[in-house]
Formats: C-alpha cells, structure tokens, sequence
C-alpha cells in the first residue's frame, strides 16, 4: 500500500490551489519522484510512510470513536496496514500542523480508495470519506476549518448535571476541556465546548487557572486548572458555570 507521491502532490494541488505542492526528489532521476516518502507543502515537508502491520489496538480510542462512527471497530479490525503522515520539524503554531497534514491526509485518501479510516495523533478516529470531505476545508478562515476531525467531545452525566469532555485539544494547548453544567440543554452545551475548543486552537492557551469567561454576566463560565476525574487524571481546563449568589 506504499502511495504514487507524485500523484498526491497532484490531487493536493488541484484540492488546495493556493499551495505551492511537489515531490522531493533529491537529486534522483525523475522516475524517482513517485516514491519518495517526502512531500513539499506550502513551506512545510511532509513524510509518509507506509507500515505493513495494523496499527497497535487501543480499545480505548475505539470504543470513543463508536459513538460517531459505530462500525469502526468491525473497520479497524479488517486494516492490514497503514501509514504514518507526519510534518518534518515542529511548527511554532500546532494549528499549521494540523492544517498541512490533514490536508495531505486527504490527497492521500482521494488516490488510495482502499484507505477506510484516520486515527488522529493517536486519539481520535474518523471515517475516511469523511475525512476525505472535511479536508477540502483544512485551510478555510477561523472558525471554519475542520477542528472537529481533531477533537472528540465526549457527554457525561454528573449527578443531576451533565457535562462534556474533549479530547485531542491537548495536543494543541496541553489540556482537555471538561465542562458541567446544570443550566444548559445538551446541544448548547456541546455548542460552548465547541466554541472554546476552537478559540483555544486559534489562539493557544490564553484562558489562566481562575479566568471567568464569557460575553456577558448570564454566559460567565468559571475555569480552573485540573486533573480530570472522567478520563484518568487527564490536565482539563474544568469549566462551570454554576456560580453561587
């Protein structure tokens, strides 16, 4: 399952016009071009590279991914192989990152059908035509690119309240959120941490250990710096906002 690269550089180019894409050769002979594991992308390199093996099981990771995509099990079951996308040298900004390589995860999609799913940064998994559409967006304006194949947003139930936690927004800003809430409906709810996650993307980690957050006095949400009960002691940034009076 190793990739033509000179083809994804070709299907990145026409998905995403305004970058500068290209195989590097360096210095082979022409025919060279369509296996090297390297791709040039805006002002970043990428390197893929192909694994003969599954990758390694984490139950965990699939019984998340379950509850958007319900056969990703049975799909990951079946993989034989898969390979490792990752960006040469690390960006100051992991939103660059992430935008460079999910969008030659895309191209890489559109020129192998056989690829069925994306496991991302080792956290979250997705459904390849999914993925294959979101891409297109990987450049789009704030808030608009694709965060969502990046981050899952986990419900919960706590006590008489529900809450919400995120994860893969540590891979960004080094914390998860985890919001609870005993005033709003769940989709609001889903809609505050979707909201903060992508603010936070935009921006890094801007929000400190006892901000208040929020636009106006009936929206203030309290934010302090802890390990999360719900997933293992995991850093969140854990939101409320139940405020006594």
């Amino acid at each position: 399952m190793t990739p033509d690269m000179s083809a994804v550089a070709e299907v990145l180019h026409a998905r995403h016009p305004e970058l500068a894409t290209e195989t590097m050769d360096d210095g082979r002979a022409p025919q060279a071009r369509a296996n090297s594991p390297l791709i040039r992308c805006g002002n970043e390199l990428v390197a893929v590279m192909s694994m003969p093996a599954p990758i390694p099981d984490d139950q965990g990771l699939w019984a998340r991914a379950a509850t958007t995509w319900p056969e990703s099990k049975a799909v990951a079951a079946r993989h034989r192989g898969h390979l490792i996308v990752s960006m040469l040298g690390k960006s100051e900004q992991p939103l660059v990152a992430a935008r460079v390589t999910t969008a030659v995860i895309g191209a890489l999609i559109a020129t192998m059908p056989e690829c069925c799913g994306v496991v991302w940064a080792g956290r979250v998994a997705r459904p390849a035509q999914l993925w294959l559409e979101m891409s297109n967006w990987s450049f789009a304006q704030f808030p608009d690119y694709p965060f969502t194949l990046w981050i899952d947003t986990l419900p919960f139930r706590s006590d008489a309240k529900i809450g919400a936690i995120t994860m893969g927004l540590s891979a960004f800003v080094g914390r998860e959120i985890e919001f609870v809430t005993g005033k709003l409906t769940l989709a609001a709810m889903i809609d505050k941490v979707a909201g903060l996650s992508v603010y936070l993307i935009e921006h890094g980690n801007v929000v400190k250990d006892g901000d208040t957050i929020g636009a106006t006095e009936n929206e203030r949400i309290a934010v302090r710096y802890e390990n999360s009960d719900v997933l293992g002691g995991l850093p969140v940034f854990y939101c409320t906002d139940d405020f006594k009076h």
